[in-house]
């Protein structure tokens, strides 16, 4: 710290406190720039409110200790320089105001590791992608079954491993249903067994009977209108297309990139990178 001499590690740490201070006050001007009021909520405002009031505060308090450090500061040189020394006095007592680019760089380093954005949880993530929706309906095959056709359920059924966090974090905190088309009833047992050893009915948000099973695409549509979801996941784009109208929000899961059919109608290549979790 490029400080006087007769600097005290009293002084030092009150010119750190005081290059913090204003950077704070920098860092929360620019926050109330770049964050839409309508966005937060009365707890966010208060808060912020406070955290200023008490930079504010601290602030004022540390003015009247730097005033009177800078006058006795002045006064011990005056006496030395009327001792007969005051060539050697000047030249050890520096000002107080003079800091090296070394203070503010650690004063910046303190304040930006304070203001570094937390890294939302998963299942925050989960919920704000759906806009806290409450009913969602998803098939199974392309999104959390690796196999891809009915046909292929007749031999075997495989629990994407990526999916199941994303899956378990949804059933948290919303009432979900499975669906998808089977040719007979092996496939369904496949299906229910299969889902049952990757743990998808241990978090009590899922039960068996919220597994459906069809014959027909269409029987797939029935049953998502009848249980008007908020969301509905598909692959089979004329499924999408034809409850854009009835359901508030669709997600069309698609290896390829597709064009967005509507304002409700979202597309990503997995249900878990929706969500952004890989």
């Amino acid at each position: 710290m490029a400080t006087g001499e007769g600097d005290t590690p009293r002084q030092e740490l009150f010119h750190l406190i005081k290059r913090f201070g204003a950077y704070v006050t920098l860092k929360i001007s620019n926050l109330f720039f770049s964050i839409s009021l309508h966005n937060l909520d009365s707890r966010s405002i208060g808060a912020v409110a406070g955290l200023a009031v008490a930079i504010v505060f601290t602030w004022r308090m540390l003015r009247s200790p730097s005033g009177s450090q800078r006058r006795q500061q002045k006064r011990q040189g005056a006496s030395s320089s009327n001792s007969g020394v005051g060539a050697h006095s000047n030249a050890s007592v520096a000002p107080p105001e003079v800091c090296s680019p070394s203070d503010d760089s650690r004063a910046q380093n303190v304040v930006d590791e304070f203001f570094q954005p937390v890294k939302p949880t998963l299942g925050q993530i989960v919920r704000q992608k759906l806009s806290e929706g409450r009913k969602v309906t998803c098939r199974l095959l392309g999104v959390i079954l690796e196999e891809s056709s009915s046909e292929e359920l007749q031999k075997q059924a495989t629990v994407k491993s990526s999916v199941l966090e994303v899956l378990l974090e949804i059933t948290k905190f919303c009432d979900l249903y499975l669906m998808e088309l089977v040719l007979d009833d092996e496939s369904e047992k496949r299906v229910l067994v299969a889902l049952e050893e990757a743990g998808v009915f241990t978090s009590g948000g899922l039960v068996k009977d919220k597994v459906l099973f069809c014959s027909t695409e269409n029987g797939r549509s029935s049953f998502v209108r009848q249980l008007e979801p908020d969301w509905h996941i598909d692959t089979n784009p004329e499924i999408i297309n034809q409850l854009a109208r009835f359901i508030k929000y669709q997600l069309h899961v698609s290896p390829s990139r597709t064009e967005r059919t509507a304002a409700n109608v979202f597309s990503a290549p997995s249900l878990e990178q929706f969500f952004g979790s890989i």
